[in-house]
């Protein structure tokens, strides 16, 4: 599997460092991904690579032009291609949405900034809408950072042991379990005696008694799905 990532962002800068480093790093030398960011204003045409304009019908802040945009999707696209825009009235990220964007061959993700970008934009290119969450950023560079990073993890062989994927918080409705290492003992705070035990039916017992509890007192509403 591979998977090829285009990013349409006003500051490129902000991610290409994350993108060159760590796991991202190692995918992209694998050959498993492909992360290439692209200057939005690469694709504008006046002089001052101008990219919003005041909204029609009034209202604080900018929106982006929908002219510049409208070149970079229709110079990247391929007929695989599915155009991602984010946005903070998105549909919500989860583990089930990235399992089906890992689907795809080609994202482009397209990181709004000021207020927005041109309805026709939303319209006529984007192929979904995603938030990271109910906040609103000073852009979506950060955003389609981590969609990335949360997509890539899904492609076999990315995390090297799969099965550290299916331990993680999110790929059921209950969160995490509590995780300790060496040593048994610092500071007088002991590591549970049962995960000493070797008694692996009793050590999943407990993990699972742990994940109800810990979803119970932090994230109720997943207990209701």
């Amino acid at each position: 599997m591979h998977l090829e990532f285009d990013i349409l962002t006003l500051f490129p800068e902000m991610v290409e460092g994350f993108f060159a480093s760590s796991m991202l790093a190692r995918g992209q030398r694998n050959g498993l991904i492909d992360i290439r960011t692209h200057q939005l204003r690469d694709w504008t045409t006046d002089k001052h690579n101008k990219t919003d304009e005041l909204p029609y019908g009034g209202g604080a802040g900018m929106v982006m032009k929908p002219e510049p945009i409208f070149a970079a999707v229709e110079q990247l696209r391929k007929p695989q291609t599915k155009v991602v825009y984010m946005a903070p009235d998105g549909v919500p990220l989860s583990s089930q949405l990235a399992r089906e964007l890992v689907k795809e061959e080609h994202l482009i993700i397209l990181s709004g900034h000021y207020e927005g970008v041109d309805q026709r934009v939303r319209d006529e290119l984007v192929d979904l809408e995603v938030s990271i969450g109910d906040y609103v950023l000073t852009n979506g560079t950060l955003a389609a950072a981590v969609v990335i990073d949360c997509v890539s993890r899904f492609i076999p062989g990315f995390l090297g042991d799969e099965k550290s994927l299916t331990e993680e918080s999110f790929m059921s409705t209950l969160l995490g379990f509590p995780q300790y290492t060496r040593p048994a003992d610092f500071r007088g705070m002991r590591v549970p005696e049962v995960l000493l035990s070797g008694d692996h039916a009793a050590i999943a017992k407990w993990r699972h008694e742990q994940q109800i509890e810990k979803t119970r007192q932090l994230r109720p509403d997943l207990l209701d799905t």
